[in-house]
């Protein structure tokens, strides 16, 4: 009875609430329900109404939602077609305490109104939920109509007779939509080395397919228990947690986890400002590296990127993510420099290649146990991590299969997803920092740097930057490293921080980190006249180069890359114009790895083919000629002995040693036939 009457001096306060304050909103309900369904009420104009009923809201949120929307029906509004009543759902946001971490939410807010920010891991198929339920006795034949809640417990004896007759009518009961999904803590606040503690969630009637797997969302709901777990020791009962939403926002921004004060903002402001933010930058990434002045600019610029939002003519998107490839000698400390912009990039996963799989990177279908045994999607690490960056170490140890699922992702930044019956998009707007060994565990210095590489041509292309770090033996460069990494570990075992003149250079973590998020959030560089003329210049005079050899030294694909850079340089300052400087600095750096990468080592020539054929013009000219030499000799008989090929291929200026090689390779892949041992042909040769 106590209960009935607190219902009811809650209901005269939501009415009261309701009249005062939310008047025009619900006229605005009225005029949509019953496609929109749910009047969003947000917590903070409900604690300024009366802090009380605010408070209790929270200790007893259930009870709190019947009221208010007891309070709604009470006013006993129609809807303008005339047709049905006005009954939507009541759903409170802006909870308290919305910073509050999922693995911080505890038994003490068991069936109390929570209120946090995760990402999107899994959702489950739509299923359906009693709200009614009809039974009938089959002895008497009397119908009974029974709302089905919390704890219910069906009904067995039939009322009229006093029978256990009574079965139920399934098809006439009431039905409401339900979905599971699940939640984890977001990227951006787990701190190093924890895992990211997770909540499934059940979401009822429209709130039902409203978020996607990688979507960050601000969840409102009540926090329940679910069945006991099964232990070992029988008495003991532990129970797993849940939380029936109330209301799901989701969180468009990325970044915006990151808290931002106004003294931040203004150390921010005040450093940009500074004439050498850009160096103390460069050094705050991997300072304990020695070296490698270059990539460390490389990786900076990944950090910023380029500028948000842009669209083609049409709506087509264009990707702002710069993405980045070091290919090296082993123990150079490529997953240091992978590791380190991880921890600085304020949201990151990092996933090595000999234990990652295409659906752990991508997306996959999986067996929903817990529900009704259909299928759930669930999100990858590019996908958790869009909106931010992916380190991949071990890039050559991801298989073919797994590797080509990549392909989407880098140029498109989505993953299409087909599997199970079940076709999806999901966004996934990520930079790739990769880290791959040669082929044969060194480089070989005389070869063509891009032959060494076991990564296919059509996913080297998509790097805006690769780099190759190489172990060069150099006394004077050595004996510097050497000092540099005793110095370091007889510091760090001393419990000594930085030199000060080290430390007055590089930035604190923390800060840096809220410096890119700044930048990332707030800054949309433009570019300037003398931008654009530069990377013109650059562009044009390097396809000059390409005109009388017949190799293509740059393609229109890197022209985009130089904008995204010489953008994200621009960002280093907060600046949102991008000046000449900021190109002349992406052209340095596309001019480092154009020399180091795409020059192919026999002619000396600048030859992008190198990467995005795989071979350079030269060597295909000569695998060409080998083909043609084939067909030649084979015109009048069936096939031709290989030393011949050879002969005429040293006549035609190719080295006898590299024209067998040739032939072996055309063999292998199937281009030419052996007709019996020392003889060969073209596959396809009439006759």
């Amino acid at each position: 009875m106590a209960e009935k009457q607190d219902l009811s001096s809650l209901i005269s306060s939501f009415e009261e609430f309701f009249t005062t304050i939310y008047k025009d909103r619900i006229t605005d309900v009225l005029i949509t329900y019953p496609r929109v369904k749910s009047l969003e009420v947000d917590y903070g104009d409900l604690e300024r109404f009366d802090p009380a009923l605010a408070d209790e809201l929270v200790r007893n949120p259930e009870l709190l939602v019947e009221a208010a929307e007891q309070a709604i029906r009470s006013r006993n509004m129609t809807l303008p077609s005339g047709t049905g009543k006005f009954e939507p759902h009541i759903r409170f946001f802006n909870g308290p305490n919305p910073e509050i971490m999922i693995e911080h939410i505890g038994s003490l807010s068991l069936n109390q109104l929570v209120t946090f920010k995760g990402v999107v891991t899994k959702r489950t198929d739509v299923m359906h939920k009693v709200k009614m339920a009809k039974y009938k006795c089959q002895a008497c034949e009397t119908e009974y109509k029974v709302v089905v809640g919390r704890n219910f417990n069906e009904p067995k004896k039939c009322e009229a007779c006093k029978k256990l007759a009574l079965v139920p009518m399934e098809e006439e009961g009431v039905f409401v939509d339900l979905q599971r999904a699940e939640v984890q803590d977001l990227l951006e606040k787990v701190s190093g080395g924890a895992p990211a503690a997770k909540m499934e969630i059940f979401l009822e009637d429209d709130l039902v397919n409203r978020i996607n797997p990688g979507e960050n969302v601000e969840i409102c709901g009540i926090l329940r228990i679910k069945m006991p777990v099964k232990t070992r020791q029988k008495k003991e009962f532990v129970y797993s947690r849940c939380v029936e939403a109330i209301h799901v926002r989701s969180l468009k921004r990325d970044f915006e986890e990151i808290p931002i004060t106004r003294e931040d903002e203004k150390r921010i402001i005040e450093l940009s400002r500074q004439p050498g933010i850009e160096k103390r930058i460069f050094a705050s990434i991997a300072p304990a590296i020695y070296g490698y002045e270059e990539v460390k600019r490389a990786l900076a610029l990944q950090l910023f990127g380029g500028t948000r939002g842009k669209f083609l003519k049409g709506g087509a998107p264009l990707r702002d993510d710069v993405h980045i490839l070091l290919i090296g000698d082993p123990g150079i400390a490529k997953t240091r420099f992978l590791q380190s912009l991880t921890t600085l990039a304020p949201k990151s996963i990092y996933v090595s290649g000999k234990s990652v799989s295409s659906a752990g990177l991508t997306a996959s279908a999986e067996k929903d146990e817990l529900g009704d045994g259909g299928w759930t999607l669930k999100a990858g690490a590019l996908v958790l991590s869009s909106g931010g960056m992916c380190a991949i170490d071990e890039f050559d140890k991801i298989d073919e299969e797994d590797r080509a699922s990549m392909h989407e992702v880098m140029e498109s930044q989505s993953v299409s997803i087909a599997k199970a019956g079940i076709v999806a998009k999901f966004k996934a707007k990520t930079a790739i920092i990769a880290a791959a060994n040669p082929k044969h565990g060194r480089f070989n210095q005389t070869k063509n740097l891009a032959d060494q590489f076991d990564i296919p041509p059509s996913l080297l292309s998509r790097f805006d930057l690769i780099f190759p770090i190489i172990d060069i033996l150099d006394e004077e460069k050595d004996s510097k490293l050497a000092d540099h990494i005793l110095t370091s570990h007889a510091n760090a075992a001393a419990g000594l921080k930085v030199p000060e003149d080290e430390a007055d250079l590089m930035f604190d973590r923390d800060l840096l980190k809220k410096y890119v998020a700044y930048a990332r959030r707030y800054v949309h560089p433009v570019l300037s006249e003398p931008a654009k003329s530069r990377i013109k210049s650059f562009y044009v005079d390097l396809r000059k180069m390409g005109k009388g050899s017949g190799s293509v030294p740059i393609t229109p694909r890197y022209i985009e890359g130089l904008v995204r850079l010489s953008e994200a340089n621009a960002k280093l300052r907060l600046s949102n114009e991008v000046e000449d400087r900021d190109a002349e600095a992406a052209t340095e750096l596309m001019k480092y790895v154009l020399a180091k990468i795409m020059t192919d080592q026999e002619t000396g020539r600048i030859d992008v083919d190198i990467i995005t054929a795989g071979k350079a013009r030269s060597q295909v000219e000569r695998i060409e000629a080998i083909v043609d030499l084939v067909k030649s000799l084979t015109k009048d008989r069936e096939a031709v002995k290989t030393e011949e090929v050879v002969k005429e291929a040293e006549a035609a200026g190719i080295d006898p040693g590299l024209a067998r090689r040739i032939v072996n390779e055309l063999l292998r892949k199937g281009d030419l036939y052996e007709k019996e041992h020392g003889w060969v042909s073209v596959v396809g040769k009439e006759g």
